[in-house]
């Protein structure tokens, strides 16, 4: 069983930055594709950006060349980099498989990390 947990999160002006890290225990790691995931209260969660096992990305338009998404298969971690913040990019941000919204298995999920972006 894979457990991932969210970390990094706090609070940021907007035009700021901030990095999350997605911290994973588990098999195969190295060989799954990632995603982060981010959710308002009251609203489902969206996804935001993927990384494949071999660094290809993917990104929402709403976050496009101002989010960076890697990962280090060395130390199982997946990091997310926050530039030029908005308040529209506050929510909890999660970590998980990147196909939990389109496939037809169920996602555990963590417990996130919250980001909030003040004006």
């Amino acid at each position: 069983q894979v457990r991932r947990v969210e970390s990094g999160g706090g609070f940021v002006q907007a035009g700021g930055s901030l990095r999350l890290a997605c911290a994973t225990s588990g098999p195969n790691f190295g060989i799954e594709a990632v995603g982060w995931y981010r959710q308002v209260d009251g609203k489902a969660r969206e996804l935001v950006a993927t990384i494949s096992a071999n660094g290809i990305t993917h990104y929402a338009d709403s976050v496009r060349e101002r989010f960076t998404i890697s990962r280090d298969n060395a130390k199982d971690t997946v990091y997310l980099q926050l530039n030029n913040v908005t308040p529209n990019d506050s929510g909890v941000y999660y970590c998980n498989r990147d196909s939990c919204l389109t496939g037809s298995f169920y996602c555990y999920w963590g417990q996130g990390t919250q980001v909030t972006v003040s004006s």
